[in-house]
């Protein structure tokens, strides 16, 4: 598997930070200053109020498989080598869904309710792409 040839992320004004922290190995999200709660993908105001009072907070690393698909198909050219690969939504600790990769564990192995964490592998052109696998 080689995380180098995956596509790489749009970084823009509002996810720097996220793209940012994940380099230097911390999952961030943002925090609805007025709730408290914390949300993804990164946003210039919180969907919870529609005001920019937000805080960026650092996340446990910790979620559960809420819903995931095995690819058999080569959909990404630079993904070929990793077929088949799940791609999952996990419900991280904190509320938000992230839309990711399982990594460390076997297509078949994956079910819905596992218990996750954050893993931090290089990626194209040295970004930091956060994947998930199972709690060890």
């Amino acid at each position: 598997m080689s995380f180098a040839t995956r596509p790489k992320p749009i970084v823009d004004n509002w996810n720097r930070p996220f793209w940012e922290a994940s380099a230097r190995g911390d999952l961030i999200l943002q925090c609805c200053s007025e709730t408290g709660k914390c949300f993804f993908p990164p946003a210039p105001v919180s969907p919870f109020t529609g005001r920019p009072d937000w805080q960026w907070v650092k996340a446990s690393g910790l979620g559960e498989l809420w819903s995931y698909v095995v690819f058999h198909q080569g959909y990404f050219d630079g993904m070929k080598d990793e077929l088949p690969y799940p791609v999952a939504m996990v419900k991280l600790a904190e509320g938000p869904f992230l839309l990711t990769n399982l990594i460390g564990v076997a297509p078949e192995q994956v079910k819905i309710g596992m218990k996750l964490s954050v893993r931090f592998p290089r990626g194209p052109e040295g970004f930091v792409l956060p994947q998930f696998g199972p709690v060890e």
